[in-house]
């Protein structure tokens, strides 16, 4: 299967290896069902992350054994606007506002909701991934590294969400969907 053939595989894993690119493109050969049961074996369960409020605290938890010096997060939410295949994973925002003669700044952190609903390692490392930008704003050499610091397998974590994300776009499904917490309390 050619990378012309599949836009979204040149889109999302233009910066691959020509070898990988091709090993996916296998994969998605149909409907990607065996793309499907590679990511499926290799992570099995998702993570029970569902509100925002579950999403604030896993942030924080990570952010304060990783990031202690950094501003304070002030929201941060699962956001049905973002359109992942289009835009981001999620989003950090910061807003200054003059109160008086004093500057107050706001963060936020936005992540797509299709990750309500992914293995926690693909949760992990876009939380990692946005973190990261309260310290480093660009994506250069000092951003990967810090992630690679609070995430060992980031790379490698950011190559499977890819791959997954051709396979949405791909197949027009998704994985690991439950529909009810009792769902995900069996699979626990």
């Amino acid at each position: 299967m050619t990378n012309a053939k599949l836009p979204l595989l040149s889109r999302l894993l233009g910066a691959y290896p020509a070898s990988l690119q091709d090993q996916v493109g296998e994969l998605l050969a149909g409907e990607g069902e065996a793309l499907a049961g590679v990511l499926l074996r290799k992570y099995p369960q998702v993570h029970r992350v569902r509100s925002d409020k579950a999403l604030f605290d896993y942030m924080a938890d990570l952010k304060a054994r990783h990031l202690r010096s950094t501003p304070p997060l002030h929201k941060v939410l699962f956001d049905n606007k973002l359109h992942v295949l289009r835009h981001a994973l999620g989003l950090h925002v910061s807003t200054a506002r003059v109160q008086g003669n004093r500057l107050s700044t706001r963060r936020e952190i936005r992540i797509a909701s299709l990750f309500r609903q992914v293995p926690e390692d693909f949760l992990h490392m876009i939380v990692v991934h946005e973190l990261a930008h309260l310290r480093e704003s660009n994506h250069d050499k000092a951003f990967y590294q810090l992630c690679e610091h609070m995430e060992p397998r980031y790379h490698q974590l950011e190559f499977d969400l890819r791959t997954y994300l051709v396979y949405c776009e791909h197949s027009g499904k998704r994985l690991w969907i439950q529909d009810t917490p009792e769902k995900i309390a069996v699979n626990a």
